[in-house]
């Protein structure tokens, strides 16, 4: 949470103080551009949407409002934080009358949805869990908006018979695209599409015999349920608190990765330097690009435990096999000659029998990106049918899923 995020300490805590506080954040920071989305969030009470959560809370434009856990306690339910739906509901372009698929309810976005498009256009939002649906339709009904039509069922294709639509929002992290098929000519589909562990919401639009991609957004979501969920391999070390993710291939050696973690360690360091705050999420879509073993390695900041040291809090990369892995680290370097500013370099940490050689291989593309990609624009997407003949990029990859292939090139 930021300095100008709301606060308990607010000077106001009715929900109409907090809102229009709200709205006034997200115009100033950028998310919200046109005034009619402006308009449907200044419009839409979202605490009708979350009882459960302080107002504070609800109205926080940088957090979101988780609203069901399962027994393991994740979350398997959330209202969005309203930066990202601002930023999504931009990218999809709405005007008055437009028919919108939403993958994903809980009711609040399908009533920003439903204001900017208005009672001459539809809006359609489809849940797997009765629970979301039920709530999500007795919400919307009590705010205003009963003519939202909340489908219970599974997003695979369960809305084939509403489209096609002028535009799709989803708001669950997706493996795969299915929706293409349902997008009406010059619309748009907003996705929080997942490949090699990576997530990008983007913007998809037809281009000829495929969709062209727009706007690849960081974000994190809640994986989808149903037909559409996609199991990635993952490693629960440390009696949990540090876990490996990777997408494919074969099950890890939780044992050995385990005792990997446990043993003794490689170190590596790479002479990059970052500041404080300065972006570097290119660096692992480049290494998505370049190495297969590439995965995602996270420790829980609510555990005590030292046994490893990532670079970030969460999207750290790593590259990870059977029974090794490495991974990104920082360690305090010089300040900046002409800010001051304090600056940290990358290192790369490896564990088990091939750790040295895994250090040394993200040693290396490291060094690649920060020499050549770095400073340059990120990849371009596209999205083809599962069946097309894709064209191989020069520097990229092919993610091929169920439905769709997803290309990646580099400029």
């Amino acid at each position: 949470m930021t300095a100008d995020t709301l606060s308990p300490g607010s000077s106001s805590q009715s929900p109409e103080r907090l809102r229009a506080e709200m709205v006034a954040q997200l115009k100033r920071e950028g998310w919200i551009r046109a005034g009619e989305v402006a308009d449907a969030f200044a419009a839409v009470p979202r605490e009708m949407f979350a009882p459960e959560a302080p107002l504070t809370a609800v109205y926080s434009a940088k957090d979101v409002v988780i609203t069901k856990r399962d027994a393991a306690g994740r979350a398997t339910s959330s209202i969005s934080a309203p930066w990202l739906q601002a930023e999504m509901i931009e990218a999809a372009r709405l005007r008055k009358g437009a028919r919108v698929l939403e993958i994903g309810s809980g009711g609040y976005n399908a009533a920003l949805l439903a204001e900017i498009v208005g009672p001459e256009g539809s809006v359609v939002t489809v849940d797997i869990d009765p629970w979301v649906t039920g709530r999500a339709g007795r919400f919307l009904a009590e705010a205003g908006y009963p003519h939202v039509k909340v489908v219970c069922g599974d997003a695979e294709y369960a809305a084939d018979e509403h489209g096609p639509f002028d535009a799709v929002l989803v708001t669950v992290g997706v493996w795969d695209c299915p929706w293409g098929r349902l997008l009406a000519p010059g619309g748009r589909m907003v996705v929080p599409l997942i490949f090699a562990t990576i997530t990008r919401s983007i913007t998809f639009v037809h281009d000829g015999d495929h969709l062209m991609g727009l706007n690849p957004t960081v974000c994190g979501f809640i994986p989808i349920q149903g037909d559409g969920a996609h199991a990635e391999r993952e490693a629960a070390l440390a009696d949990g608190a540090v876990k490996l993710t990777i997408d494919g291939g074969p099950e890890l050696d939780v044992a050995a990765l385990d005792a990997a973690l446990n043993g003794a360690r490689a170190e590596v360091w790479t002479g990059i330097a970052v500041g404080n705050g300065e972006p570097f999420d290119t660096l692992n879509l480049w290494l998505a690009t370049v190495d297969d073993t590439f995965g995602m390695i996270w420790r829980d900041p609510d555990r005590d435990c030292d046994l490893a040291q990532p670079a970030t809090r969460w999207y750290c990369p790593a590259l990870i096999t059977l029974d090794s892995f490495a991974y990104l680290t920082v360690r305090p370097a010089n300040r900046d000659g002409d800010s001051g500013e304090r600056r940290h370099e990358f290192g790369v940490y490896g564990h088990g029998r091939r750790g040295a050689e895994l250090a040394r291989r993200l040693r290396d593309h490291m060094r690649t990106w920060n020499r050549d990609r770095r400073h340059s624009p990120g990849p371009d997407f596209t999205l083809y049918p599962v069946e097309a003949a894709v064209p191989v990029p020069a520097v990229g990859r092919v993610f091929p899923k169920r439905h769709t292939q997803l290309v990646m090139t580099w400029p």
